[in-house]
């Protein structure tokens, strides 16, 4: 089965990462790109950009290893460990709590999956594969990504000035709409 796209708001959620390896710290880099609300357990900081990011966006630290409870307050539960057994106990106790889990590398223990992405301002572009190969998703990213405008995100906050300033209707949506197709046009000319 495949996983259903969506784009989820953590403006005020909060979200837990389980782990202090190279794999936490990736996770833990692309929810930069959309929250700074983390907190990371884990006996130790193996990967040294996770202290980064703990020092430079002020995330939360707590230096032990996982316990049953931890997830309660949280929204997300991003499981970062080879522990196997673990990941399931963790992935189990989201189920009961209602908290979303990743399980990394662990499909059967995942409610959502992280894609490939682009974002270029408010402009966000995925790319999954469902968890069939995530190389994939890499790559093809890779090869879109060269294809962007430079200046796409700012084209896009240009965009979301003028709608904000129009009021809502048929003729909003016609200049907007215009106005997109244009860039897309100027920019891929064989579209």
């Amino acid at each position: 089965m495949s996983f259903f796209p969506a784009l989820l708001n953590l403006d005020r959620k909060n979200v837990l990462v389980i782990g202090g390896g190279k794999i936490a710290a990736d996770k833990v880099g692309h929810l930069l790109d959309f929250t700074n609300k983390i907190t990371i357990i884990a006996p130790k900081i193996v990967d040294m950009r996770l202290e980064e990011y703990i020092q430079t966006h002020n995330l939360t630290y707590i230096q032990r290893v996982y316990q049953k409870g931890d997830i309660q307050s949280f929204f997300i539960a991003i499981v970062a460990v080879d522990d196997l057994a673990l990941q399931k106990a963790i992935y189990e106790e989201c189920q009961e709590h209602k908290v979303l889990c990743n399980a990394v590398d662990s499909i059967e223990y995942c409610d959502f999956i992280f894609p490939s992405y682009i974002k270029e301002g408010d402009l966000i572009v995925a790319f999954s594969t469902s968890g069939a190969s995530p190389a994939l998703s890499k790559y093809l990213r890779r090869a879109i990504q060269k294809f962007l405008p430079n200046d796409i995100a700012e084209f896009l906050q240009k965009l979301k000035s003028l709608r904000s300033t129009l009021p809502k209707g048929k003729e909003r949506m016609a200049l907007l709409d215009s106005k997109a197709k244009e860039y897309i046009q100027k920019h891929f000319k064989d579209l």
